[in-house]
């Protein structure tokens, strides 16, 4: 049994000698049923969300076959369960995708760039499922861009190999360096080998920079244009009634309140700052459509905005991999416990709540900023490789969070074995992917 307190060099070779139980090659095989029913899997999930949103996740979900990866977290936790692990458990992110990635500004006026999207988040995940599914974004991505299998292949290893490397790296520091470890955007542009993307984001972060952060982008989007409130923009922003369905699943009034009780102090003393406005219901995503979601307009004495994002928050679809794995507690602090140990740099007003009345939990956070725009649709057409390298060194950086870089270090080795592992498995997976889509559109 491997303790903490041993050295590198011990806690590097129980992690090679988990290789004996479960072979690296073992990772490169589509294990399970393949003739289960996605479509009945995704059906499942639509019994609780808002019903007259079911058809827009069901038509955004049919667009191509990554819209419909984006949205089918729970089909693939459904089939990972069936396939090999490592042994080597992490907090997971869950949804692990190249869209789920992002740049952020911290107080410091520093420009990270990390996961962005935990509602799938869940302790105890052995590391090779994001893995595995963030490589699949990859290969399905380079897919729809028009490179071969040869390319395919390729960038889902580099992913891989990015990931390896920097666990590598991480093994080398200690508990405090990992921890304090941070992806910085500026210090990545520079490692991108496609010129044109990386004059891009030098644009991106400068535009940001000089922005300042004393201005919230979503302000001149949603609001009306008396200045009163957030503009209703149906079927995905809209405002709400007590007695709709909307209503029924949330109280802002009474949530709020809740959700202050449970922040710190310091935190609290600055919300007391802001008063709330306005309240609407706000679908997001692919994947999260349906699901309750709502964003709050908070403001200062003196008219400065806030604004919260209230969502939902179910228990995780990597559930569907152990029974054991089950989330005790409240589900918002699942998300909000997640993205504490996963992220560099949290928000400032992550936070949960619930609403009993309707037996749904949920979580707060500041809503996107997108001054920086999304990094992931710059990449998707271009340098895509090099963004699969800047995601797998970040995924590594958060694992490296809650297990031990040494143990992964020597489980993945230094050679290309199971980089290359990981690869094929992420080909294979993508054909059913491509085939789960089909069938979705062919049942719309």
């Amino acid at each position: 049994m491997i303790t903490a307190d041993q050295p590198r060099a011990a806690r590097f070779a129980a992690g090679k000698a988990l290789r004996k139980r479960t072979p690296r090659a073992l990772h490169a095989q589509l294990l399970g049923p393949a003739q289960r029913d996605a479509n009945l899997l995704l059906d499942a999930q639509n019994a609780r969300r808002l019903s007259s949103l079911v058809g827009l996740r069901r038509q955004l979900m049919t667009a191509d076959p990554f819209a419909y990866l984006r949205g089918a977290a729970a089909v693939m936790a459904h089939d990972l369960q069936y396939q090999a692990m490592a042994g080597i458990p992490v907090q997971a992110c869950g949804d692990c995708h190249l869209m789920n990635f992002g740049a952020f500004v911290t107080p410091e006026d520093n420009i990270l760039f990390d996961i962005n999207d935990f509602d799938e988040t869940l302790p105890g995940v052995d590391f090779t499922v994001d893995l595995k599914r963030l490589a699949l974004s990859f290969a399905v991505a380079a897919e729809a861009d028009g490179a071969d299998k040869a390319q395919r292949r390729d960038i889902a290893a580099a992913v891989v190999k990015a990931y390896r490397k920097r666990i590598i790296g991480l093994s080398h520091l200690t508990p405090l360096e990992v921890w304090h470890s941070r992806v910085d955007l500026e210090s990545e542009t520079e490692k991108f080998k496609n010129h044109d993307l990386r004059r891009k984001l030098e644009v991106v972060i400068d535009r940001a920079r000089g922005a300042g952060l004393d201005r919230d982008d979503n302000f001149p989007k949603l609001a009306r244009a008396d200045g009163r409130g957030i503009v209703d923009k149906p079927p995905r922003l809209f405002h709400f009634t007590p007695d709709s369905e909307a209503g029924r699943a949330f109280e802002p009034k009474g949530a709020f309140a809740r959700y202050v009780a449970a922040l710190t102090p310091e935190r609290r003393a600055l919300f007391d700052r802001y008063a709330l406005k306005d309240c609407v219901f706000k679908a997001v995503g692919v994947g999260s459509v349906g699901t309750f979601c709502y964003v709050g307009l908070f403001e200062s004495g003196d008219g400065e905005p806030l604004f919260l994002q209230v969502k939902e928050a179910a228990p995780s679809v990597l559930e569907a991999l152990d029974p054991k794995l089950a989330y005790a507690g409240p589900q918002g602090r699942r998300v909000v416990e997640g993205q504490r140990m996963m992220q560099a740099a949290s928000d400032i007003f992550l936070g949960w709540t619930d609403h009993d009345a309707a037996g749904r939990d949920y979580y707060v956070r500041m809503l996107k900023n997108r001054r920086l725009g999304s990094v992931s649709e710059i990449e998707e057409t271009e340098g895509l490789r090099d963004y699969a390298r800047l995601c797998g060194r970040t995924l590594a950086r958060a694992h490296a969070r809650s297990a031990d870089p040494a143990v992964l270090a020597g489980y993945m080795g230094d050679s290309e074995a199971f980089d290359e592992a990981i690869a094929d498995f992420a080909l294979s997976y993508a054909k059913r992917n491509a085939a789960d889509h089909a069938a979705l559109v062919a049942g719309a």
